[in-house]
C-alpha cells in the first residue's frame, strides 16, 4: 500500500470501529439489561429489538449508496452517522422494550456501511483493496473483542442507558475522523459528473453478484443469531458471565492470522477456494454447536468443555474474518466506480437483512426449540450458501483494470 493509501484504509477502519463499538458494547448485555424493562418478559420482543436496527439497514442501504455516487461519500457518511447518534439518544432515554426497538431502529436508518466502503474503494486501488477490506474487518473484530470485555464492565457501572449515551458520543467521533483525517474524496466518474445520473447497479444482472448478496445475507443471520445461544453455552461450561471476555479475545486475536493464509491464496489466484474454505468453516462450527448443544442437553453431567468452545469460536471468526474481508473486495470489482456505491448498498442491505433476521429468528428458535434447534436452522443456511457457492465459476486475483463489469464471481 502507498502511504495515502493506508491512512485512508485505517482512518475509514476507524470509522467502522467506532461506529460499531457501540453496537457491540451493547450486545453481551442488551437480552439481560432489557428483561427489566417495561415488556422485557417477551424473548422475542426483546429479539426485535436487537435486530431491529438490521431491517431499517436494509430499507436504507441502497438509497444512501447511491446517494453517495450522486452527492459524495463523505456527505452520506456524516448524516448518517448523526442519525445513528440520534438513536442511540432515542435508545438511551426509553424504559420499555418497545422504546428501545424505536431508538435501535433510528440508529439503523444511519446506514453508512455502503458509502464508507465505497470510499475505500474509491481510494485503493484493486491490487490492495482486499488488504483494505481486511483492515476494517480486522478492527471490527477487535472491536467486538474490545467490546465483549468492556461491555459487561460498563453495563454493570453505567447501565444500558450509559452505553447507548456512549454510543451517541463514539458516533460524534467518527464525524470528526471523516471531517479531519479521511483524504479528500476523489471526484465522480465523468459520466456521472456530466449527466447527474449513476449507471444501474449491477447487483441484479450477474450470478457472481448474487451469490456475494445471498452470502453475506446469510453470514449475518448465523452470527447475530449465534449469539442468542453461545454466551449460555459458556455459562453451563462454567465460565463466568462477566469472564467471557476471557475466551473472546484470544480467539479473535488468533484468527487474524488466518488472514495470512487468505492473502496467500488470493495472490496464487485462488480467491474461490479462499471463498468456499471460509463458508466450510461457519458450517463446520454451527454442526459442532448443534452436537454439543444436544448432547448437553440430553446428559445432566455432559457439559460442553470450556477449552472446545474456545476452539470453535477461534474457527468461525476465522471464516467470518475471511468473508467479511474478501466479499465486499469482490463486490467493489464487479460494480465499476460509478455504481459502486449502489452496488454496495444493495450488499450492505442484504448484509443489514441478515443483522435483522438473525435477531428475530435467534430469540425465537432458542424458545420453540431450544439451542439445538437454532444450531441446526443456521447450519441448514451455512450448507445452502456452501452449495450455491460450489455452482460458482472460479474467480481470479483480481479484475483488471477496465474489465467488464459482469464477470463470473464466487
Amino acid at each position: 500500500m502507498t502511504a495515502d493509501e493506508r491512512r485512508s484504509s485505517l482512518a475509514l477502519a476507524s470509522i467502522f470501529a467506532l461506529r460499531m463499538l457501540g453496537l457491540f458494547l451493547v450486545l453481551p448485555v442488551f437480552s439481560l439489561a432489557a428483561s427489566g424493562y417495561r415488556g422485557g418478559d417477551d424473548p422475542a420482543l426483546i429479539g426485535l429489538a436487537m435486530g431491529i436496527y438490521g431491517l431499517t439497514q436494509a430499507l436504507l442501504q441502497l438509497p444512501l449508496g447511491m446517494a453517495s455516487d450522486r452527492l459524495g461519500r463523505k456527505r452520506v457518511i456524516v448524516f448518517g452517522l448523526l442519525v445513528f447518534a440520534a438513536g442511540s439518544g432515542l435508545a438511551a432515554l426509553s424504559d420499555s422494550v418497545w422504546g428501545l426497538v424505536i431508538g435501535r431502529a433510528v440508529q439503523g436508518a444511519g446506514a453508512v456501511s455502503a458509502a464508507v466502503t465505497a470510499l475505500l474503494a474509491d481510494l485503493t486501488r484493486d491490487q490492495v483493496r482486499t488488504k483494505a477490506m481486511a483492515l476494517v474487518g480486522i478492527s471490527i473484530g477487535m472491536t467486538f473483542s474490545l467490546a465483549l470485555v468492556l461491555g459487561p464492565y460498563l453495563g454493570a457501572r453505567i447501565g444500558l442507558a450509559g452505553l447507548f449515551w456512549l454510543t451517541a458520543a463514539l458516533a460524534l467521533a467518527g464525524i470528526a475522523v471523516v471531517l479531519w483525517l479521511v483524504p479528500v474524496e476523489p471526484p465522480r466518474s465523468e459520466a456521472a459528473a456530466a449527466t447527474g445520473a449513476v449507471p444501474a447497479a449491477p447487483w441484479w444482472q450477474t450470478p457472481g453478484m448474487l451469490r456475494l448478496d445471498l452470502g453475506v445475507f446469510i453470514l449475518h443471520t448465523v452470527q447475530m443469531a449465534m449469539w442468542s445461544a453461545v454466551p449460555a453455552l459458556l455459562v453451563a461450561a462454567g465460565l463466568a458471565r462477566e469472564a467471557h471476555w476471557q475466551l473472546y479475545l484470544p480467539a479473535v486475536l488468533a484468527s487474524v492470522l488466518f488472514l495470512g493464509v487468505v492473502f496467500a491464496l488470493e495472490r496464487r489466484g485462488h480467491f474461490t477456494l479462499a471463498m468456499r474454505a471460509g463458508i466450510g468453516l461457519i458450517l463446520l462450527v454451527q454442526l459442532a454447536l448443534a452436537c454439543v448443544s444436544y448432547v448437553s442437553s440430553h446428559a445432566s453431567h455432559a457439559l460442553p468443555p470450556l477449552w472446545g468452545l474456545g476452539v470453535l469460536l477461534f474457527i468461525f471468526f476465522c471464516g467470518f474474518n475471511a468473508l467479511e474481508a474478501m466479499q465486499p473486495s469482490q463486490v467493489s470489482r464487479l460494480s465499476g466506480p460509478a455504481a459502486r456505491g449502489a452496488a454496495l448498498g444493495a450488499y450492505n442491505t442484504l448484509q443489514s437483512l441478515g443483522l435483522f433476521a438473525g435477531g428475530a429468528i435467534g430469540g425465537l428458535l432458542v424458545k420453540a426449540w431450544g439451542p439445538v434447534g437454532l444450531f441446526a436452522v443456521t447450519a441448514v443456511l451455512a450448507l445452502l450458501w456452501l452449495l450455491v457457492a460450489l455452482g460458482g465459476r472460479p474467480v481470479g486475483r483480481a479484475a483488471e483494470p477496465g474489465a467488464a463489469p459482469g464477470q463470473p464471481g464466487c
